[in-house]
């Protein structure tokens, strides 16, 4: 019997993924969550076989989710169930080492079939993602400007980046510069969108 955990923040789908898994002989619905957090309680407790979780949820997100299954050697197996079809996504997904990532427009059927393939030790990309895999982009900033636009993103402003991260408010300006001409945008909140889109923040 597989023991499936499914952490995902819309109760309709939520429910409609744990009853149809339920009519499955080898399958066993034994969590169904609506947060990350919780889902991180349940899997140290519990160690289900399988964890289908969300991309994104409140308090912990389904990446922050693998990613900690991961650094704290948990046998489950994860699989990101996403609307997000972003290669800066499936990358971080590839990066956490999940064992399955697939858009929610899949057919019931792939995703139970996933289910099983994953649990035999295989990895599953949704059909249309797959590609991506092959054309990652090339982070083209350097560490300094991944840090500013990771201080853009949050909403600091030029003066504000410069006293935390102890540069001059000119130093600063040309880092956003350079940032702004390497991503072919015309703000720096462009800027930090396009790179935290890439997964490059």
């Amino acid at each position: 019997m597989i023991r499936v955990l499914i952490a995902e923040d819309q109760q309709m789908l939520r429910g409609a993924l744990t009853s149809l898994l339920s009519f499955e002989p080898d399958i066993k619905v034994i969590a169904e969550v609506s947060d990350g957090q919780k889902a991180w309680e349940y899997i140290q407790q519990e160690l289900p076989d399988v964890c289908v979780l969300d991309i994104e949820m409140p308090h912990l997100s389904g990446l922050e989710l693998a990613e900690k299954i991961r650094q704290a050697n948990l046998p489950c197996k994860v699989m990101i169930v996403t609307t997000f079809a972003r290669p800066g996504y499936l990358q971080k997904a590839m990066d956490c080492e999940v064992h399955g990532y697939l858009l929610k427009d899949e057919p019931i059927d792939y995703l139970i079939e996933t289910i099983r393939t994953v649990m035999n030790g295989e990895k599953v990309v949704s059909r249309d993602l797959a590609a991506t895999l092959f054309m990652k982009e090339q982070n083209p900033l350097n560490e300094r400007e991944i840090a500013v636009l990771q201080l853009v993103k949050v909403g600091l402003t030029t003066n504000e980046i410069s006293k935390k991260l102890f540069l001059t408010k000119g130093t600063i300006r040309n880092y956003l510069s350079t940032s702004i001409q390497k991503l072919h945008v015309e703000s720096r909140q462009q800027a930090a969108q396009v790179a935290s889109d890439k997964g490059w923040l």
